[in-house]
């Protein structure tokens, strides 16, 4: 990427990276495009239309919100997040698959108790152009540069832990489903020729299907709520309330968090994104996102992570590109997708998004205790995986604080050998 270039009075005007590379034409993205991209591409689809929607669900009952506006939420969280997925994607030619922050669905899911709809829109508006700001004066990409790697590679392997145990209780809760999809994972993981051709997630999660569908596992109703999402805008209002709790947090749970994980993933499988610039367009884009209520944008950690999890490096954004257009699709029938999805038994949900995690949390074990800070990794590691939550803010942001302490303190660098 090229550097930041300071305008004449000093103010980085143009922090905002720049491709360093040409976008790729329509062949050059078929020519690339690969079955073990596709694959990653609808496994990260499925892992964003899963879990995470689930906790959006959760945040819409705890504030009463309306069916209409819950499948508004849903509608711009996957259609708007899917097209600027492709934009940057294709723009910088490397993984750039955003979502939603899911700790911020959190706060927001708390926030809903006490504060209305509208209120937390205008909070969402407010963080908007705060996220947009930090990207375009260049701020942000300093604050990345100064964090240890050891240490953000810590916190996302303090994220990334939960889908590995989630792997191992569902495995023993219900074997019948969790070990047909394990044993194909393995025997394809084990015989990398037959996995080259069958990618071994992609296997496994055709095998679960099956085996539920079989075994009559799924819940009936999936279509109960309709198929095509019908989109509703609501009227932001602005309270000192609202901004009081929300913008900072929210802001801390973009910039730093989710952010802060998907710039590590992604720097760790070798690709070079733009931190500025997945701030700045993280604040834009969330400003029309808003209106229909959906949380503030981000660049995700775990769906990145998923994309990048194999195949060629320099093809991995076509990864990018497939979930991107998949996440259209899903946004425009938001209710019969969602349906469908959480109609499958937890624990088909929670071995495929084990499975596909593996190779993403060995990674972030090994990026975080490979160097000097060890100690500050550690107790950032621990932090992050606890239900720790501080004026707001959420374990992963005091994992990073309490890991960079620790480091400072505890780490000394290695002596200069003789």
């Amino acid at each position: 990427m090229t550097s930041s270039t300071p305008g004449r009075s000093g103010f980085p005007l143009l922090a905002l990276e720049r491709p360093d590379t040409q976008a790729p034409s329509l062949r050059g993205v078929l020519a690339d495009l690969n079955p073990t991209a596709v694959a990653n591409g609808l496994v990260a689809l499925l892992f964003s239309a899963s879990g995470p929607i689930a906790v959006i669900l959760t945040a819409a009952g705890q504030g009463g919100l309306s069916q209409g506006a819950t499948a508004s939420w849903i509608f711009g969280a996957f259609l708007g997040n899917g097209v600027l997925t492709i934009l940057l994607t294709w723009l910088y030619r490397t993984p750039f698959a955003v979502f939603w922050t899911i700790p911020g669905t959190v706060i927001v899911g708390d926030a809903l108790t006490h504060l209305t709809f509208s209120e937390v829109v205008g909070a969402y508006l407010a963080t908007g152009v705060l996220v947009f700001l930090l990207g375009w004066s260049g701020l942000v990409g300093r604050i990345m540069d100064l964090l240890p790697p050891q240490i953000v590679m810590a916190m996302v392997a303090g994220v990334f832990l939960r889908f590995g145990l989630d792997l191992v209780d569902a495995s023993t809760d219900e074997p019948s489903v969790a070990l047909p999809m394990i044993v194909v994972f393995i025997v394809l993981t084990a015989v990398p020729t037959l996995g080259r051709v069958l990618p071994p997630v992609a296997a496994a999660t055709v095998v679960g299907i099956v085996v539920v569908v079989a075994g009559g596992s799924m819940a009936p109703g999936a279509l109960d709520d309709g198929v095509v999402a019908r989109p509703e805008l609501t009227t932001p209002e602005f309270s000192w309330a609202a901004m009081a709790e929300l913008v900072v947090p929210l802001a801390i749970t973009v910039v730093i968090v989710q952010n802060g994980q998907g710039v590590a993933v992604l720097r760790a499988a070798g690709h070079r994104p733009p931190t500025n610039v997945a701030a700045a367009a993280s604040g834009l884009w969330s400003l029309p996102m808003a209106l229909v209520g959906t949380v503030p944008t981000c660049l995700t950690g775990p769906t990145n992570a998923l994309i990048v999890s194999g195949g060629e490096r320099s093809r991995q954004y076509t990864g990018a590109l497939v979930c991107g257009t998949g996440a259209i699709a899903v946004g425009i029938v938001a209710p019969a997708f969602t349906g469908l999805v959480l109609a499958m038994p937890a624990v088909f949900l929670a071995v495929l998004a084990g499975l596909a995690m593996l190779a993403p949390l060995k990674n972030a074990f090994l990026a975080a205790f490979s160097g000097p800070a060890s100690t500050g990794a550690l107790v950032c590691l621990l932090v992050t995986f606890s239900d720790l939550v501080l004026a707001g803010v959420t374990a992963p942001f005091w994992g990073l604080v309490a890991g960079l302490v620790v480091a400072r303190l505890v780490d000394r660098p290695s002596p200069p050998s003789a």
